[in-house]
């Protein structure tokens, strides 16, 4: 693997989500301004990147099957992350990685995704399938599968609520809790969250139906459904243990409560007594 230090690269830009940054670097001009775009609230240019991705633009990825669905393993010390639109390789002992992709400038956004949740994994922490928003200091997470209602929430917001995300929450621990950072990754609002993080009051569990009201949830099934919705995109049975222990000790620390909820912006006054 060539060293993108020493490499001949045009054009770098380093992106920071939850205090972890990635450096993309690229030859193409209207590439890396599509990648400034992208993520222009997490760019930090003066960061020491975690990784770095030299980016290598090709027609198809010769060893690729157009069919092909998402692939990540582990061998001869490298992760190999493999898609239909995209080749990736990353050696975390150096922090080297090289992506040969399409002319996709969302494909970054999955091997982003990858990194990030086994940087992660190693440090207690996990991306969940949650829209995240801040009020009054601190955040609330929206948990649910696709069509559960994490956009609608997200634009249901009152004026005085941040949004880190509307489709992918970044979780670290942070002291006896744990705390949401913002994530440029975009459900249907398809406009990246703001650039903070705050501490984590509750989790809730979001559930359509015929009024606005919070249950209780057991341990088990607030664990079990916790698990159902965070991304991790490996086998690797160490890592898959330190998730599943992820998730556990979060369910100890941060209330997780099932959120049943009509589809207005009431549901926010539901959420502020939960908060208070």
């Amino acid at each position: 693997m060539d060293d993108p230090s020493t490499a001949a690269v045009s054009h770098s830009i380093v992106v920071e989500i939850g205090g972890t940054a990635i450096a993309l670097q690229t030859e193409d001009c209207a590439l890396q301004q599509a990648f400034k775009d992208r993520y222009a609230p997490f760019v930090k240019p003066s960061r020491r990147p975690h990784a770095r991705f030299k980016l290598e633009l090709i027609e198809h990825p010769a060893d690729v099957d157009s069919e092909q669905d998402l692939q990540v393993k582990m061998g001869a010390g490298r992760w190999t992350f493999v898609r239909n639109d995209f080749h990736a390789e990353w050696d975390p002992r150096t922090g080297l990685g090289h992506i040969r992709q399409s002319s996709n400038p969302y494909s970054p956004d999955t091997v982003l995704r990858i990194v990030h949740s086994l940087v992660l994994a190693k440090e207690g922490g996990f991306l969940v399938h949650a829209a995240s928003a801040v009020r009054n200091g601190v955040a609330f997470l929206f948990a649910g599968v696709s069509g559960a209602g994490k956009t609608t929430i997200s634009r249901l917001a009152p004026s005085d609520v941040t949004l880190l995300t509307d489709e992918i929450s970044y979780v670290r621990p942070d002291g006896s809790g744990y705390r949401a950072f913002g994530t440029p990754f975009a459900g249907e609002l398809s406009q990246p969250g703001r650039n903070v993080s705050a501490p984590i009051a509750a989790l809730f569990l979001l559930e359509q139906g015929p009024r606005n009201q919070i249950e209780s949830v057991s341990p088990e099934e607030a664990t079990r459904l916790l698990l159902r919705n965070i991304l991790f995109f490996s086998g690797d049975s160490e890592l898959v243990n330190l998730v599943f222990q992820s998730a556990c000790n979060f369910v100890e620390r941060v209330p997780v409560r099932r959120l049943v909820f009509v589809p207005d912006e009431r549901v926010w006054e539901t959420i502020g007594l939960a908060g208070n």
